[in-house]
C-alpha cells in the first residue's frame, strides 16, 4: 500500500486514488499481513442464506468478527456453528469492499473444548424434549423373535463381529448389514441415511425388510461419539416405524440416539442378546411345556374314566327301566279295539242329527235368501248406472287433457323464448354483427386469413363485407428469368 500513498513532494497537492484502489489496496494489505488464522471465540448470530452460505460472528467480551463460510465450505464443515457455542474457527482474514469492512472466510470449525460439547449436547436434549421425543409412549416394543435384524454400523469394525457371534450362539437370524462411518463428519448423515434406508424395504420386497434394528459402535471419547449426538441422527431414530436398540459406546457412554430409541444396550454384545432369546432355553422351555401338557391330558383322561364308572353304578340296569313302559304298552293295546268301536258308533248317532235338521224347507228359505241378494246387485248394474260411471269418468278425462295441453303449450312457450334469447346471443356474438360495423373478413384458399404471411401464401383472396363477397386475386406468378440471348458474331478484324 506505500506505493499508493507515498507523501507529496512540498508545494504539491496530495495524490488522489479512487475507491476501488483504496479497498484492493487495503485488501492486499490484510491478506498478505495475516494470511491463513486460527481465532477462538462465541459464535454470535448467525444466517444461512437461500444461497447456501453460512454467515455468523466471533465474538468475545470486547470484539466483534464477522466471519463467512461459502456454500461450498459449510457442506464441509464438521460442526455447525450454533449461537452461544464456543469455536475455534480457521480462516483466511480477508475484506469486504462493498460495506467497508473486514471479515474471516472460514473452512473449518471446531468446538473448543470437552465442556462445550457439553453445553451444546444439553441444549440439543432440551429441545428435543421439548418435542416429545423422548417420552416412554412413543417407544415399540421389540419384537421377540425377529425373522430378519438390520445393523448400521462399520463393517471392518470388532462390534459387527461380537454381535454375529452373539446372535450365531443364541439364535442364528438373517442380519443385513448397513455400513456406515462411526465417527468423523459423514457418520451422523450417513447413519440417517441408514436407519432411513431400511425403513423405506417393502415388505416382501427383493430386499427383506428388517423386523429390528441395531445401531452400534463400540466406546471411544465424547468427539468420537459425537456423530449420534447430532440432531438428524436423534431424528431419523425416533422418525423410524422399525423397533431400534441403541448400542453406541460402553455402558457409561451417553448420547441423544439412546434416548430416542426403542431401547438402550449397554454394549454391542448386550444389543444382540436383547434382539433375540437363547434357543437352547427355548428350546428347554417347549419341551417343559410338552411334557406338562402329556401330563395334564393323562391326568384328566384318568379323571374323567374314574367319575365315568362312578356314574355308572348308580345307573339302574336297562331291564328294569324297560318292564313298566311294556306294561303299560300291554294294557292300552287290549283296550283299542273296544274304544274303535265306541268312537265309530258317536259319530254315527252325530251324522244321523245333522241329516235330520237338513230339510227342504231350509233348503227353500237358504235359495229365496240368495236370489234376493241376487237380484238387488242386478240392479246396481242397470244401464242408466252404467251410462252415469261413463259421463263422470269422460268428464275427469277432458278435464285432464285440458290440463296436458295448457302445460304442454306453456312448455313450448318457455322453450321458444329461450330458443329466441339463444338466436339474438348468438347473432350478437357472431362476426356477422362485427361485419355490420364496418369491419371486414379476409379469405384465401376458402380459409380465414390472419396474417401477412398466410394472404402471401394464398392463390385467391377474397373480402367479405356484410353484404357479400368480393374477390381481389393472388398472388402472382413468378416469372421465369429470360435467358440471355447469344450476341451476334461480329468477326475478327485480323
Amino acid at each position: 500500500m506505500s506505493d499508493l500513498i507515498d507523501s507529496p513532494a512540498e508545494g504539491e497537492n496530495a495524490p488522489e486514488f479512487s475507491v476501488t484502489e483504496i479497498s484492493s489496496a487495503l485488501k492486499r494489505t490484510i491478506e498478505g499481513a495475516f494470511g491463513r488464522v486460527r481465532v477462538r471465540g462465541e459464535v454470535g448470530r448467525t444466517m444461512l442464506a437461500r444461497s447456501g452460505h453460512l454467515y455468523f460472528d466471533v465474538k468475545d467480551d470486547r470484539s466483534v468478527i464477522a466471519a463467512v463460510s461459502w456454500k461450498g465450505q459449510v457442506s464441509r464443515l464438521s460442526v455447525m456453528p450454533e449461537e452461544g457455542m464456543e469455536v475455534i474457527v480457521t480462516g483466511k482474514l480477508t475484506t469486504f469492499g462493498s460495506q467497508s469492512k473486514y471479515q474471516l472466510n472460514v473452512d473449518d470449525v471446531t468446538v473448543a473444548g470437552e465442556g462445550a460439547l457439553m453445553a451444546m449436547l444439553e441444549k440439543r436434549k432440551k429441545l428435543l424434549a421439548a418435542e416429545g421425543l423422548f417420552d416412554q409412549s412413543r417407544k415399540a416394543p421389540l419384537p421377540y423373535l425377529p425373522e430378519v435384524i438390520g445393523v448400521v454400523t462399520s463393517p471392518s469394525g470388532a462390534v459387527i463381529r461380537d454381535i454375529l457371534h452373539r446372535l450365531r450362539d443364541r439364535f442364528p437370524r438373517k442380519v443385513l448389514i448397513w455400513p456406515v462411518a462411526v465417527q468423523g463428519d459423514q457418520c451422523a448423515p450417513q447413519v440417517a441415511r441408514a436407519i432411513e434406508g431400511f425403513n423405506k424395504l417393502s415388505v416382501g420386497g427383493a430386499m427383506p425388510r428388517p423386523d429390528l434394528l441395531i445401531v452400534a459402535r463400540g466406546g471411544g471419547s465424547i468427539e468420537d461419539l459425537w456423530g449420534f449426538n447430532e440432531e438428524i441422527v436423534a431424528r431419523a431414530a425416533a422418525a423410524s416405524d422399525i423397533p431400534l436398540i441403541s448400542a453406541v459406546g460402553h455402558e457409561t457412554d451417553t448420547t441423544l440416539i439412546d434416548f430416542v430409541s426403542d431401547r438402550r444396550a449397554p454394549t454391542p454384545t448386550a444389543a444382540a442378546e436383547m434382539a433375540v432369546p437363547v434357543r437352547l432355553d427355548l428350546m428347554g422351555w417347549v419341551d417343559e411345556q410338552g411334557a406338562r401338557l402329556t401330563r395334564a391330558m393323562g391326568d384328566g383322561v384318568t379323571r374323567r374314566g374314574q367319575r365315568l364308572q362312578d356314574v355308572a353304578r348308580a345307573l339302574p340296569r336297562a331291564d328294569s327301566l324297560l318292564q313298566t313302559p311294556s306294561q303299560r304298552l300291554d294294557h292300552i293295546a287290549n283296550r283299542l279295539p273296544q274304544a274303535l268301536i265306541a268312537g265309530v258308533q258317536t259319530r254315527k248317532v252325530a251324522l244321523s242329527q245333522s241329516s235330520g235338521s237338513l230339510r227342504a224347507s231350509t233348503l227353500t228359505r237358504m235359495i229365496d235368501t240368495k236370489r234376493q241378494a241376487l237380484g238387488r246387485r242386478a240392479d246396481r248394474l242397470s244401464a242408466a248406472t252404467l251410462v252415469r260411471e261413463n259421463l263422470r269418468r269422460r268428464d275427469k278425462l277432458e278435464a285432464l287433457s285440458r290440463r296436458l295441453s295448457d302445460t304442454g303449450q306453456r312448455q313450448v312457450r318457455t322453450l321458444s323464448d329461450k330458443l329466441e334469447h339463444l338466436e339474438r346471443m348468438r347473432t350478437t356474438l357472431g362476426y356477422q354483427a362485427t361485419l355490420d360495423r364496418g369491419y371486414a373478413v379476409v379469405w384465401g384458399d376458402n380459409k380465414v386469413v390472419t396474417d401477412s404471411v398466410s394472404a402471401k401464401k394464398a392463390s385467391e383472396i377474397e373480402i367479405q363485407f356484410a353484404d357479400k363477397r368480393i374477390k381481389l386475386g393472388g398472388k402472382s406468378p413468378v416469372k421465369k428469368p429470360a435467358k440471355p440471348q447469344d450476341k451476334p458474331d461480329q468477326g475478327s478484324l485480323f
